[in-house]
């Protein structure tokens, strides 16, 4: 099953609720549903959406420096050229998937410059694949600052919890305060305990559960042993439902 146009699906929410493992479960998804090549981004500056996937990550947008962009650019190459040629370098290519981070800083300084990479970058290979799934830092920075370009599908974590609740409905106020309220948001509601439902419906707020992922014993056994996440095996509960999830958003990336 594929799209007909590019999707980007922005997976966000307070820290702790399991996104990186939600956004490396649906990149493997997605290629299961053959959606590929698929771009995962992980806009967190605490970077470790490559251990969740299971590839090497050898360098981040955050490691470069702003004078190699003013100063290095070989010469005969402009620099949109010189830009492409170092993106490819800091792609981490995958079977079926490439990955990108932003990572932190070299150093001291501020995010300004990373950030500018991101967003170039984001322009420039986001519509090589027609899947990009971006692991976004807890709130919405990136999209505030416009780094990370308008999601075509916003998906809210949020534990099952009251407090969760109310952090994803700050969220969505947050969106919407950005200009996203006519960007379909959804609930994802992460380590549900058996067939409990969550303390509160949010959907009459303009945010509708579309997918609730157990509570699973491989994936905390995969975490606790530092293996990659999003290939738990086939008995997984969680697996199971983020592919349920991933079918949800490719039937609404093709409307």
């Amino acid at each position: 099953m594929g799209v007909n146009r590019t999707c980007t699906i922005v997976v966000c929410g307070k820290g702790g609720t399991g996104k990186t493992t939600i956004s490396g479960l649906l990149v493997r998804s997605f290629l299961e549903a053959g959606a590929r090549p698929v771009l995962a981004v992980d806009a967190d500056p605490n970077a470790n959406l490559h251990e969740a996937l299971g590839v090497d990550l050898a360098e981040t947008l955050g490691w470069m420096r702003e004078e190699a962009f003013t100063r290095s650019i070989p010469p005969g190459m402009d620099r949109t050229s010189y830009i492409k040629y170092r993106f490819r370098k800091v792609l981490v290519e995958a079977e079926g998937f490439d990955l990108l981070a932003m990572g932190r800083p070299e150093g001291t300084g501020c995010y300004c410059f990373p950030n500018s990479l991101l967003g170039e970058c984001m322009h420039l290979l986001g519509e090589d694949y027609p899947i990009t799934v971006v692991d976004s830092e807890a709130g919405l920075e990136h999209i505030s600052r416009g780094t990370v370009r308008r999601p075509d599908i916003l998906l809210i974590v949020s534990d099952p919890g009251m407090r969760g609740l109310r952090t994803a409905r700050r969220i969505r106020d947050l969106a919407v305060s950005l200009g996203l309220g006519k960007t379909p948001m959804y609930l994802v509601i992460n380590r549900c305990k058996g067939e409990k439902a969550p303390a509160e419906d949010l959907s009459g707020e303009g945010l509708p559960l579309l997918a609730a992922i157990p509570e699973d014993a491989a994936v905390e056994d995969a975490d606790l042993r530092g293996a990659p996440v999003a290939w738990v095996g086939e008995g997984s509960g969680a697996l199971a439902a983020v592919r349920g999830l991933a079918a949800a958003v490719l039937d609404r990336c093709g409307r």
